[in-house]
């Protein structure tokens, strides 16, 4: 079949003729006398029909090569945020777009585009500084390009708006939130105003059904677009104003003009408050300064004056929120903070690790016994708050052998063996109280079992071991590459039967028994 211009124009006109023909002989008949009214009804369906045709070829020649048939006439590539590759075409992009008709004038064949370099200089991102916009994902990207070949507005793309969490509407969860801010955004990078208006009323229905710290996503999304997005805005501001949202939180995510808005309305309103979350002390605003610049002697230093403590600067949540996982372990080492303090808004550290979504800064705090069962104050367990905020896409996202997990994956199945972790403690301390002899051959299984993961999914193997606290194993050395190998060399590095099963022997096989599992 012909898929060319030539072929898609005859095929209109065809049903156009067509259309206009059958709609006039069901209105007036063969025999029936002219009617003005019903020659322009006719003459509208059979527009409405050809519109309708129309977009319906331009959606397929956009979909066509995506979909891998080999049919393209597209002569251009942008590349979204995640590095995946949407092939477009630069007279239909450039028609219905001001923005592509200045990108692509006077450019070849072949041209290739970086989102992120579309984007350059057009706002102010969430936490990244100056001229750098949202990262826009290929399915939202999709939607956008998508609405300017057809006319039509996609359904939320299945996976990408939803999160874990299976008794979550997907209303308003964190991946809801991100793809329609992404859309938004990107609908008025290439200036679409009427997709800036729907996804700005959409935005505007779920508002009371988003947590204080997404509407900072939002606020910052409006406030780049600009006029556009006024009335997303100021709803977004008289929100955040009568949270509990404390100015270092503010200061992360927003500009200064911004915060000074906001902190404005709550002194203007009356909002009740505390003082301290709106204008935090000097002392703590000092030791957030060297957590930013990863210097922990400095912190030391600083507590050495005895103005507050580690606990009072909550500086445990902020290491978590916006330091690397080095500067937190090293804070941690320091012995000082209580893991399980809450801060100023009733989140314990672990809350805070399980929304930011790191493997390696949960493990660090569960190492140091933070509770996995204590609730944030809607009620949410740390597993709970890690699902809300993960992509189920992301979550489903299949692996091939010997790659480690998305991280997003990796921190719900941390916390979710966490959560385990004291019954299956108990487990494996029965089973090796009744194992007799066979406890020697239980911790040589146990100990191989934990190689093979280590060989196999070392991410995965390392997160694990980390939790259980195993430094490591004794029977194959690790450079074995090879799994037929390290079944020919099940052997133990020490001589189980030169002593008695000690104790230190027993903790081992529970650990490692913890770190299978």
């Amino acid at each position: 079949m012909d898929y060319g211009p030539a072929a898609l124009s005859d095929s209109n006109d065809a049903s156009y003729s067509s259309g206009v023909y059958s709609t006039l002989t069901c209105a007036e008949g063969p025999s029936s006398s002219y009617s003005p009214d019903a020659a322009a009804a006719a003459e509208a369906a059979a527009e409405a029909q050809a519109l309708r045709k129309l977009s319906d070829s331009l959606e397929s020649i956009f979909e066509l090569p995506r979909a891998g048939s080999g049919f393209s006439f597209s002569d251009a590539t942008i590349v979204a945020a995640d590095g995946r590759e949407v092939p477009v075409h630069r007279c239909v992009l450039a028609v219905r777009s001001p923005f592509f008709g200045a990108k692509f004038s006077g450019s070849q064949s072949g041209v290739r585009l970086e989102f992120k370099e579309l984007t350059e200089d057009f706002g102010v991102g969430v936490g990244v500084g100056v001229g750098v916009g949202f990262e826009v994902g290929a399915e939202a990207l999709v939607v956008v390009l998508g609405y300017l070949y057809s006319g039509k507005v996609k359904a939320f793309p299945k996976g990408v708006c939803d999160c874990v969490d299976e008794e979550c509407l997907h209303v308003a969860c964190r991946p809801a939130l991100e793809f329609l801010v992404q859309v938004l955004y990107a609908s008025s990078r290439f200036q679409i105003p009427e997709l800036v208006a729907l996804y700005q009323r959409r935005l505007l229905d779920i508002l009371d059904k988003v947590a204080p710290d997404d509407i900072l996503l939002v606020l910052s999304a409006a406030n780049i677009c600009g006029d556009e997005c006024h009335g997303l805005q100021a709803q977004c501001l008289e929100y955040v104003a009568r949270s509990d949202l404390d100015t270092v939180t503010l200061e992360k995510g927003l500009p200064c003009a911004i915060i000074e808005r906001i902190i404005s309305a709550r002194l203007e309103v009356g909002v009740n408050i505390p003082e301290r979350i709106n204008f935090p002390d000097k002392h703590v605003k000092r030791i957030h300064r060297a957590l930013d610049l990863d210097d922990v002697d400095l912190v030391r230093m600083l507590l050495k004056e005895g103005h507050t403590t580690l606990d009072d600067a909550h500086a445990l949540h902020y290491a978590v929120a916006y330091c690397d996982a080095k500067t937190l372990t090293e804070l941690l080492d320091l012995g000082i903070a209580d893991v399980n303090c809450r801060n100023a808004r009733g989140f314990t550290v672990l809350h805070v690790a399980a929304m930011r979504k790191e493997p390696n800064v949960i493990v660090s705090l569960l190492m140091k016994g933070a509770q996995p069962f204590d609730l944030s104050p809607d009620g949410r367990k740390a597993l709970e708050l890690c699902k809300r905020c993960t992509k189920a896409a992301d979550y489903m996202e299949s692996t091939e052998e010997g790659k480690p997990s998305p991280n997003d994956k990796l921190c719900v199945e941390i916390l979710e063996q966490a959560e385990q972790r004291e019954p299956l403690l108990g487990e494996a301390s029965f089973s090796l109280a009744v194992a007799g002899d066979d406890r020697r051959m239980e911790l040589l299984y146990l100990e191989n079992r934990v190689a093979l993961a280590r060989l196999l999914f070392p991410m995965e193997a390392k997160v694990a071991m980390a939790i259980a606290q195993v430094d490591g194993t004794r029977e194959v050395p690790l450079s074995s590459r090879n799994c037929k190998d390290l079944a020919g060399s099940l052997r133990m590095h020490m001589d189980l039967d030169e002593a008695p099963f000690q104790e230190q022997h027993l903790k081992r096989s529970i650990a490692l028994s913890r770190t299978g599992n």
